[in-house]
């Protein structure tokens, strides 16, 4: 019988569902939400409140992000990925193959994302050398991450947050290498998979390297003449009436064959040619208004760019400072010196007023910056410049220093010398008191938008066993297979956990089908471990869509890839991995 408690909890659950997956709001405001409201319905109790924040496994997750932080800032893991260039042959199908290994080694130590971040400019470079498209690569080096992040238990957020699940209800932790038989054999099958097969269903779109054609720019700027008696004669463009940040900007001003870009001071004299980006309609309204006759240029990459001045990707990573705001209040053009002229999010491109837009996560824009502005954002940890690499500064002692601590901190965990938390707390500190990362690095290097997704969503999980409707959802879904075994629960529970975290986030669903796994586990009076390893399995693996996992959306725009491009290959990965994960779940942990 459903009780009040039960169904305000159920109601909970299904309200955050809902904004998971229609991503209304952004997750961590979610979660704190799915909090207050557990307070305020009296749920939870007050002192329970704070239980996902002081839980271990979120400050766990926040250590390991500044552990990668450290290999990252010293250089380590960039110069790793331009060694692939030495052994990668020069067939794309090799570079796919030393790719994958080379990143899903790493991503088990290290936080994905932050790999991901420095492989996608080396790998569209290592693509470009082969004549090889970016959408030919960049699919594979998402999944590869996620193959790595499997393998061990600080691969993903997700494993360190069902392990503290399990302890938390009396079982023991999983160990550092528990799920290295299952991940090795999964990454095996799943990189032999992308290498043999994928490349087949793959898109080959060439686009990629014409800028203004990839970003469909070509409607948003022309040339203008100024002719006799127009009104901007005598005027800068500063003092005319035309100037709209938001609808027309000068890009660059051509004088008897001279160029000036961003002319800010400039008197327009007749026969200037000027290099108009804006809306279409605006653009001809102020042919009209202003006397401009069109030229008959072709405009190109080349129209945009120079010996000082060049055209840019950039996309931006998980933790940049400039996610959830706009060019204007992200101080955007005095922090990088740069002009956005469009911006791509997933298969949507925007090129007008984009100045209002708030920037997401997994975005990639369109720059004009000159020579010094490019240094600053080919050395910023705010952008990543997809199409060009970073100058390379390996500091090799601190390099060395990292890579000791990160063999330290898996070495004192793999010997049960101390727990996954302090041995992750003691290289954390032990990253910044060696100067590897200073301490704002250290902070920053935080996803907070993680940190308080796990904090507000744990007490929702609590809740949901503490009532009983974690128990009364086994009973209610997972009933009619009950007759059948627990394999046939352990195979909807897999397929359950990745249906969801291909619409919403994967530690959410672990969080709220994990309680759901222990309730039916004391049902059937079997080992509830098969069933946590199956959640966990199924969370950390997203392939068929660009939102299940940071990864895929970050390589979303840089490898010009539509929605159904992750369905034709992940939907296939997914259902290997689930015959997989069925047939040896129960073999390495038996019921």
């Amino acid at each position: 019988m459903l009780g009040l408690e039960q169904f305000m909890i159920l109601a909970v659950v299904l309200g955050a569902m809902t904004l998971f997956i229609t991503d209304k709001l952004r997750l961590d405001l979610v979660a704190l939400c799915v909090l207050v409201v557990l307070l305020v319905l009296k749920l939870i109790k007050p002192e329970q409140a704070l239980y996902g924040f002081a839980n271990p496994a979120t400050t766990t997750v926040a250590a390991m992000f500044v552990l990668s932080a450290g290999l990252s800032r010293t250089g380590l893991v960039e110069w790793l990925a331009r060694s692939i260039d030495r052994v990668a042959g020069k067939s794309p199908r090799q570079l796919v193959l030393i790719l994958c290994m080379t990143i899903a080694l790493l991503s088990a130590f290290i936080v994905n994302t932050a790999t991901v971040a420095i492989f996608i400019p080396v790998a569209i470079a290592l693509a470009k050398g082969r004549r090889t498209p970016p959408s030919r690569v960049l699919i594979p080096l998402s999944y590869a991450s996620q193959f790595g992040g499997v393998c061990t238990l600080i691969g993903t957020s997700t494993n360190i947050l069902v392990n503290a699940i399990a302890v938390s209800n009396g079982l023991d932790g999983f160990d550092l290498f528990e799920f290295a038989p299952l991940g090795l054999i999964m990454s095996g099958v799943g990189i032999l998979f992308l290498v043999l097969v994928a490349g087949q269903l793959l898109p080959k779109r060439k686009g990629e390297y014409q800028q203004l054609d990839k970003y469909r720019l070509v409607d948003y700027l022309t040339e203008l003449s100024v002719k006799k008696k127009s009104p901007l004669i005598g005027k800068t463009w500063m003092e005319s009436e035309s100037k709209d940040p938001d609808e027309i900007d000068l890009i660059k001003l051509i004088r008897a064959g001279k160029a000036t870009w961003h002319p800010k001071d400039t008197k327009i004299k007749e026969e200037d040619i000027l290099l108009l980006h804006g809306n279409m309609k605006k653009l001809m309204e102020m042919k009209d208004k202003y006397r401009l006759t069109p030229t008959d240029a072709k405009i190109d990459d080349k129209k945009l760019s120079s010996d000082d001045v060049q055209l840019i990707e950039a996309l931006v990573p998980p933790n940049s400072v400039i996610v959830g705001r706009t060019l204007q209040s992200s101080n955007f053009y005095r922090r990088f010196g740069c002009r956005v002229l469009a911006v791509q999010r997933r298969s949507k491109t925007i090129r007008d007023r984009i100045s209002e837009i708030r920037f997401e996560s997994g975005d990639t824009m369109l720059l004009q910056c000159d020579s010094k502005n490019m240094k600053i954002i080919l050395s910023s940890n705010d952008l990543i410049a997809t199409s060009e690499l970073t100058d390379l500064h390996l500091r090799k002692n601190r390099a060395l220093t990292a890579m000791t601590i990160m063999i330290g901190v898996v070495a004192l965990t793999a010997f049960n010398i101390f727990s996954i938390l302090i041995s992750a707390l003691i290289g954390a500190v032990g990253m910044v008191l060696s100067r590897c990362i200073s301490l704002e690095e250290a902070y920053k290097a935080i996803d907070w938008k993680v940190i308080f997704l796990l904090g507000g969503i744990f007490p929702l999980g609590m809740a949901l066993q503490e009532s009983g409707t974690a128990e009364l959802l086994a009973n209610t879904i997972l009933q009619p297979l009950v007759k059948l075994g627990p394999t046939a629960i352990l195979a909807s529970l897999y397929i359950i956990t990745a249906v969801l975290t291909e619409t919403m986030s994967n530690n959410a669903a672990a969080i709220l089908l994990a309680p759901i796994a222990l309730s039916i586990a004391g049902l059937l009076g079997v080992s509830p471990r098969p069933f946590l390893i199956a959640i966990t399995f199924a969370a950390s693996t997203s392939f068929a869509t660009p939102i299940g996992y940071q990864t895929n959306t970050m390589i979303y725009a840089p490898g010009g890839y539509r929605f159904y491009d992750y369905a034709r290959i992940g939907v296939p990965l997914n259902l290997l991995f689930w015959i997989i994960a069925v047939l040896l779940i129960p073999v390495f942990w038996p019921f």
